[in-house]
């Protein structure tokens, strides 16, 4: 009957060992795995730095719309990145040390079962002492019974640390839960919160972009290559974008210089015809 509550109390704490030893094992895992993540969220947020001063060295050597596109979207870039910087940070916080936590969590509750083994041991130890008492001195009633007392004392020190090891190990298993639930959540808000601002972010850098003035770039670009043909193009520009009442008031100012010299033309003719009679006048009169 001893024999078989000991083995039953020994399945019991080899089961309890397992749990401990799965959760070292995954949290361990999963440690390993998120700090792999928030490190190469800090890396991409390194690279993410680097283009932003590629964009901005490039930006200067380009057409006034094209330089202004690309500086407004690198700023809007580096603004992400302090988002993802705060992303880091929290991750690292709430997700990581939390996890790196379970570490000595899980050595204290090894503890636990090492004491609880050792008394089952010592339990088990006493218990075949006796057996064997029995079997080589049956009528030895002193040495039995102080066999009996030993185990007694063994089996009493097996049952309390025992009972011990399983509330520990329920208290374990209740704030494992908890704390798996609160990690992952924290995770999920964390990335939600990033994502949700670096739509906002990435939604002002393409509007930015498509705020690039291909034409106008265009044309300077044009007038770089040819600034000598840069004056006479913008006289047919300007001269095309005049307004029809504009045209019509040129046209006239043309029209009435035209009848001004007309004018003067045939009052010069009329002149030199009265010069020419007064001329004839006088000859006639000598005569």
């Amino acid at each position: 009957m001893l024999r078989r509550s000991l083995e039953n109390r020994d399945a019991q704490t080899r089961q309890l060992q397992n749990a401990v030893t799965n959760v070292e094992k995954h949290f361990g895992e999963l440690c390993q795995i998120f700090a792999a993540y928030v490190r190469k969220t800090a890396r991409l947020r390194d690279k993410a730095d680097l283009l932003v001063n590629e964009i901005n060295e490039y930006a200067n050597t380009e057409t006034p719309n094209l330089k202004q596109g690309l500086k407004n979207f690198a700023d809007e870039f580096a603004k992400l990145q302090d988002y993802r910087q705060a992303e880091v940070e929290r991750l690292e916080a709430k997700v990581v040390e939390p996890l790196k936590a379970y570490g000595t969590i899980v050595k204290m509750k090894r503890d636990d079962l090492k004491a609880t083994l050792t008394a089952r041991n010592r339990e088990a130890k006493q218990l075949t002492q006796l057996e064997r008492t029995r079997q080589r001195n049956p009528s030895d009633r002193h040495v039995i019974s102080q066999a009996e007392t030993e185990l007694q004392r063994a089996t009493m020190d097996a049952t309390r640390t025992t009972r011990h090891l399983e509330e520990t190990i329920d208290n374990f298993e209740k704030q494992k839960i908890k704390d798996i639930k609160t990690i992952f959540s924290e995770f999920i808000t964390i990335e939600m919160l990033f994502h949700g601002k670096a739509l906002e972010v990435y939604t002002a850098a393409y509007q930015n972009i498509q705020k690039i003035d291909e034409e106008e770039d265009l044309e300077v670009f044009r007038n770089s290559l040819h600034p000598s043909d840069y004056s006479s193009r913008l006289d047919i520009v300007r001269a095309n974008s005049k307004s029809p009442l504009q045209r019509s008031l040129s046209a006239k100012c043309v029209s009435g210089t035209g009848q001004m010299s007309t004018c003067q033309l045939r009052k010069d003719q009329q002149a030199v015809d009265d010069e020419d009679d007064e001329d004839l006048d006088v000859t006639e009169e000598e005569n």
